[in-house]
Parts: structure tokens; sequence; C-alpha cells
């Protein structure tokens, strides 16, 4: 064979949202049984399961970016709901939803950069793809 005609074979496929599911489980992208944070945000080197190379990933910025529009978008409608609904002492109001912005903002960080690993392994991008 020659070298076109090796670069147009098609490559295995990875299905994308079983790889984001087990991604923002805190699982492999590949295996889905493997940690793939050995810490609050830092992604281990490879699965300790299937040795997979995870530290290909680019997720930079993206998973606060996204923490920060779903907590926008789930709170600004339950501050108004409350707000019109009960119509609570400012202070509470305060209290309360910031202590729910701060925990729903650290129980989705990890889980949402896993989903944008799991995401980059899925698509071969940035180092991901095996036939390189």
């Amino acid at each position: 064979m020659t070298d076109q005609t090796i670069d147009t074979l098609p490559q295995e496929e990875r299905p994308t949202w079983p790889a984001i599911v087990k991604g923002f489980r805190c699982k492999c992208p590949n295996c889905g049984k493997g940690k793939l944070l050995h810490s609050y945000l830092k992604v281990n080197d490879t699965c300790a399961n299937c040795g997979q190379e995870l530290f290909h990933h680019r997720a930079d910025d993206g998973p606060a970016y996204l923490t920060i529009l779903l907590v926008g978008h789930l709170l600004a409608p339950a501050l108004h709901v409350t707000y019109v609904g009960l119509r609570p002492s400012p202070w509470a109001m305060a209290i309360g939803f910031s202590i729910a912005c701060v925990a729903l903002s650290l129980f989705l960080l990890p889980r949402l950069k896993g989903a944008v690993v799991g995401f980059q392994w899925a698509r071969k991008m940035h180092g991901f793809d095996d036939s390189k």
C-alpha cells in the first residue's frame, strides 16, 4: 500500500456521548473504570486500569466556562422564582444563594473537566489520535 491509501483508511470510531458520560463520572473515557482525576482537578497521566494516556488533554478554561454557564442558568431563574414567590429577606437570599452557587460550582467543575477530557478523547483531539 502507498502512503496515500494508508491515510484514507477508516480509523476506529470512538463514540462521543459514552466518552462524555464516562468523563462526567470522573472515569477513564476509554474503559470507564479507572479514575480520571487524582486530586480535585488534576488529570492522571495514564489510566491505572487500561493504560490509556490522558496527559494530552487541553481542558484549560473550558470546564470553568461551562460551570459558570450552567450555574448561572440554574440559579438565575431560581432566584427570580424565590424572590417573587416567597419574598425572603435580602440577607437570607444572599446567604442561601451564595452557598448554593459555591456548592453547585464545586460539584460541577471536576465533572465538567472530565466531560471535556472525554470529548477530546472521543474526537481524537490534542494528541489522543493513536494513528500518529
